[in-house]
C-alpha cells in the first residue's frame, strides 16, 4: 500500500475474473477426454495481457525456493494436456498469497497459491490440482459457458467499477455476478477427468485428485465452523469449484474407470514434504495480516478492526471488507498536500474521467491521536443512490492513508463506524510481536500424540482441527513413531 495515492481497486473482483476466465475449449468427440488443441497465438497475447495484473492482485510471484519445485510439477503435468509438448510454453507461477486458489490462462499460464500448496500432502496432490486447471484450458470451457466474458471483458468491468466509470452502486451485486461465473457441474467433471488422465499420463498416483478433494471438502467444512472469528472471505478453489465433497467418490471411480489401480504412480510424498518445509503460510507480514478481525501492518505500523460479521480480502494496493449492509476499501501512499486536498484526490480518482464526484463539506478532527477528515457524496445509480464516504488519516511524513465506504443512500457511514473509529498507529513493539507463519515438516517421535503436537499450531484456537485438515487425518486416524506431518508455527 505504499507509493502514491493507490487508484481503487478490489482484489477480490479481479480474483474472481482471474478464476472465471480460466480458459478451455471445445468438447472432444467421443466418450473420454482427449488431448486439447495447440496454444494459439491470440491465446498466448490474451494470457500474457492479464498475467501482470493478476500477480498484482495475488501478491506477485513467491520468491521462496519451493517455486522452482511448484514450476517443474507444474509444467510436467501441463505438457500431458496435448497443448504443448514444451515444458516452457507454460508459465507457472506460486503466488504469494493466503487464500486457497488456483487458474489457468490461455496461452500457458497456469498458478497456485502458496496456501492451497500447503493444504496438499504429496507431489501427485499437486499434480491433481494443476492438471484439473489445465483441464478446463483445454476443454475451453470458458468459451463455451460464455463467450462473450473473455478475460479483457471481465478485467475491464472489474476496472470500471474501480475507477467510478462503472456503477459504484453496484459493488457487491457486481461481485456477485463474477462470483456465479463458475463452471457448470458438467465442466468441474471434465476437468476432473481431464486431470486424472493427466496424472496417468505423468506417471502420478491417479487417486490423488481424490485424496486432495476430501481435503478441500475438510477445509471448506472448518472454514464455515471458523467463520465470524476469521475475517477473511475470498474467492477459494474449494468454492469456485463446487462441491468437492461430492466429487471425491466420483473421481476415485473415474480413476478406475480409466483403468487405475491402487498403488499405482508415485505419490511423491516425501519429495513434496521436503520441497515446502518453511514455506510461508498465511499472510506475508510485508502485506499485512488479518488477524480475527483485526488488520495488522508491521511495515506501515498501523491497525485497525471491521465490525462482527464482515470479512476482509487483503490485496496489494487496498484491503477490501464486505459485509451484509456495505462495502469498504482501505488503502493510501505518500501525499504531500492536505486531507482535504487528498480526500478530493480520492473522489477524483473514483469518478475517472467521465464522472464528477460533488461531495459535501469536508469535517476534520482526531481518531486516536491521527488528524482526520470526512467527506460523503450521495451518487446516483441508475434508479437508486448511495453513499459513499472517504475517511482519511494523516500519519505524519505525508504518509495518509483512507478508507472508502459505500452504504445505501442515507446511511452515511452506517454500519462502519467502530470501523473508522479503529485505525490507529502500532507500536514498535506491536509491530515486532508479529511474526509470519510458516510450515514445520516434523517427524513423530514415540509418544507423540495428535493433540500434543496440535498444541505447537500457531493458532489460539482450533488448533487440532486444523492439525487435522492440514495433514488430512480423519477423527479415527492416528499417528505412527515415523510418521511426517505438518505443522503450522511462527517464524522469524
Amino acid at each position: 500500500m505504499e507509493g502514491p495515492i493507490v487508484k481503487l481497486r478490489l482484489a477480490f473482483l479481479i480474483s474472481a475474473a482471474a478464476v472465471t476466465g480460466s480458459c478451455a475449449g471445445l468438447p472432444f468427440p467421443g466418450s473420454g477426454p482427449a488431448p486439447g488443441e495447440a496454444i494459439s497465438q491470440q491465446e498466448r497475447q490474451q494470457g500474457a495481457q492479464a498475467h501482470a495484473q493478476l500477480l498484482q492482485q495475488f501478491g506477485d510471484a513467491y520468491s521462496g525456493p519451493q517455486s522452482a519445485y511448484v514450476v517443474r510439477v507444474g509444467r510436467n503435468i501441463a505438457v500431458q494436456s496435448g497443448l504443448s509438448n514444451a515444458q516452457n510454453d507454460f508459465t507457472v507461477t506460486l503466488l504469494n498469497s493466503p487464500v486457497n486458489n488456483a487458474f489457468a490462462l490461455p496461452g500457458g499460464y497456469v498458478y497456485i497459491t502458496r496456501n492451497l500448496v500447503g493444504l496438499m500432502n504429496s507431489e501427485a496432490e499437486l499434480a491433481s490440482v494443476m492438471g484439473h486447471e489445465v483441464g478446463h484450458v483445454s476443454a475451453r470451457h470458458s468459451s463455451r459457458r460464455q463467450s462473450t466474458n473473455t478475460i479483457g471483458q471481465i478485467l475491464a468491468l472489474g476496472l470500471g467499477i474501480l475507477t467510478g466509470s462503472g456503477d459504484i452502486a453496484n459493488l457487491a451485486g457486481q461481485a456477485a455476478q463474477l462470483y456465479t461465473l463458475r463452471y457448470s457441474r458438467s465442466q468441474e467433471y471434465e476437468a476432473d477427468e481431464l486431470g486424472i488422465t493427466y496424472l496417468m499420463r505423468g506417471n502420478y498416483n491417479p487417486f490423488a485428485a481424490a485424496d486432495m478433494l476430501a481435503s478441500l471438502a475438510a477445509q471448506t467444512t472448518l472454514d464455515a465452523r471458523i467463520a465470524g472469528r476469521n475475517a477473511r472471505s475470498l474467492p477459494e478453489w474449494a468454492s469456485t469449484h463446487p462441491d468437492p465433497g461430492q466429487r471425491v467418490t466420483r473421481a476415485r471411480a473415474e480413476a478406475r474407470e480409466q483403468g487405475a489401480v491402487e498403488g499405482q504412480g508415485v505419490s511423491g510424498r516425501d519429495a513434496f514434504l521436503n520441497a515446502i518445509d518453511g514455506m510461508l503460510y498465511d499472510d506475508d507480514p510485508a502485506q499485512g495480516v488479518i488477524d480475527g478481525n483485526t488488520f495488522l501492518h508491521p511495515d506501515l505500523r498501523l491497525q485497525f478492526t471491521v465490525p462482527q460479521g464482515y470479512t476482509m480480502q487483503n490485496g496489494t494496493t487496498a484491503v477490501v471488507v464486505t459485509g451484509p449492509n456495505g462495502q469498504a476499501q482501505f488503502g493510501g501512499g505518500q501525499s504531500s498536500g492536505s486531507l482535504d486536498a487528498y480526500i478530493g484526490e480520492v473522489f477524483r480518482q473514483l469518478g475517472g474521467n467521465n464522472q464528477r464526484i460533488n461531495y459535501g463539506n469536508v469535517r476534520s478532527g482526531t481518531i486516536n491521536g491521527l488528524p482526520s477528515a470526512q467527506a460523503t457524496a450521495r451518487v446516483a445509480s441508475g434508479s437508486n443512490q448511495v453513499d459513499v464516504t472517504v475517511t482519511a488519516y494523516d500519519f505524519g511524513g505525508n504518509r495518509k492513508y483512507h478508507f472508502l465506504t459505500v452504504t445505501r443512500a442515507g446511511q452515511g457511514i452506517g454500519p462502519f463506524g467502530s470501523m473508522l473509529g479503529s485505525v490507529a498507529r502500532l507500536s514498535a513493539s506491536e509491530a515486532a510481536e508479529i511474526r509470519p507463519r510458516v510450515i514445520d515438516v516434523v517427524t513423530v517421535q514415540r509418544g507423540d500424540t495428535i493433540s500434543g503436537l496440535a498444541s505447537r499450531m500457531a493458532y489460539r484456537d482450533y488448533r487440532e482441527e486444523r492439525f487435522r485438515v492440514l495433514n488430512a487425518l480423519g477423527s479415527g486416524d492416528t499417528l505412527r513413531a515415523g510418521d511426517r506431518v505438518k505443522l503450522i508455527v511462527y517464524g522469524r
